[in-house]
């Protein structure tokens, strides 16, 4: 399949004299949004009018979160819960009507790391990661479309996924299997839900967080970006790597009527790029009359099936060899 590789201009919000991205009325819950991500998803959906309800796992966090939100003119109240449970997850429903009147938009965004390569990684360490990204989006999911149906008027559903779940990662046996079960879970309810108005994507996003910002190839540009410095167009564009802001903006736009139509899909996000991720199918088919034995296929493998074996993991920066030894002076 072609892939485009536009570079498009930002275009004005009206589309066909209506303003379809005006989220005002709209109500949306943020898991694990009180910093980082999190909070830029938040910020961006109360900047386009909606009411949002913050969580965190630290009410000071959570509180101050909203507080900011509330300070800038939007609308916002906290919730300190640990994602994961059916109780919290029905919490920050609850929490959502009681305050606003409804649910319309539930961003799945909490999640935890517990990097460990196969062999040193303890079975606590698989749970917890597991239980908040996978189990936690589902129960978050499944209550907010309990509410969304009962509302009857469709409704938006925003998992956050990994490019990790997307190929693997090393050290990450519970995080990748995690996203890759979230990317799982988009298709499979964007099915079910679909007859209901509700829509269900998943964000693949790509930022400068506490967990990129240490890879080698990128360490030194996010120092430079602290200090004022703009990231160069490889990384924003090559590499798709830019602000936890620039990933924003995708969460707001399927929260709204533009996006009406768009469902089961894995989409990316960082710096000045946007993709859209293909969906796992057979890359390469043979056949053998009467069914495959064991003999056959490993005669025929190297010249079928497996002539072009699949990549895994997440491809290396690509550094070009004239970058700038300084990052702060990259254009």
């Amino acid at each position: 399949m072609a892939m485009s590789n536009e570079t498009l201009q930002n275009p004005p919000t009206a589309l066909n004299g209506r303003q379809p991205l005006d989220l005002t009325g709209k109500v949306a819950v943020v898991t694990g949004s009180g910093r980082g991500l999190g909070l830029a998803y938040a910020t961006a959906l109360a900047a386009a009018g909606a009411a949002v309800v913050v969580n965190d796992l630290d009410a000071e966090v959570a509180d101050a979160a909203a507080a900011t939100l509330t300070a800038a003119g939007g609308r916002a109240v906290a919730v300190a819960a640990a994602v994961g449970t059916a109780e919290a997850a029905q919490a920050l429903v609850d929490r959502a009507v009681d305050a606003f009147g409804r649910l319309d938009v539930m961003v799945t965004n909490a999640g935890i790391l517990r990097d460990r390569v196969l062999w040193k990684m303890t079975d606590e360490d698989f749970d917890a990661v597991v239980a908040t990204h996978l189990r936690g989006t589902f129960t978050c999911a499944r209550a907010a479309a309990v509410r969304m149906r009962e509302q009857g008027e469709g409704g938006r559903l925003i998992l956050i996924g990994s490019p990790a779940g997307q190929r693997g990662n090393f050290g990450q046996t519970n995080y990748a299997a995690a996203k890759a079960g979230i990317a799982a879970m988009a298709r499979t309810w964007s099915m079910e839900l679909g007859r209901s108005g509700i829509t269900v994507n998943a964000v693949v996003p790509v930022a400068a967080t506490a967990m990129t910002e240490t890879v080698p190839a990128f360490a030194p540009y996010v120092e430079a970006m602290r200090q004022g410095a703009p990231l160069p167009d490889f990384l924003r564009k090559g590499e798709g790597f830019g602000t936890a802001e620039d990933c924003a903006a995708l969460v707001p736009f399927l929260a709204s009527d533009a996006a009406r139509e768009v469902t089961g899909q894995c989409i990316g996000i960082g710096g000045d790029r946007l993709a859209l991720w293909s969906h796992p199918q057979e890359a390469a088919v043979a056949y053998a009359n009467g069914g495959w034995r064991p003999e056959t296929i490993a005669a025929a493998w190297a010249t079928s099936v497996g002539r072009e074996p699949q990549t895994v993991g997440i491809p290396a920066p690509a550094v070009p060899a004239a970058a700038p030894a300084t990052p702060g002076g990259a254009k």
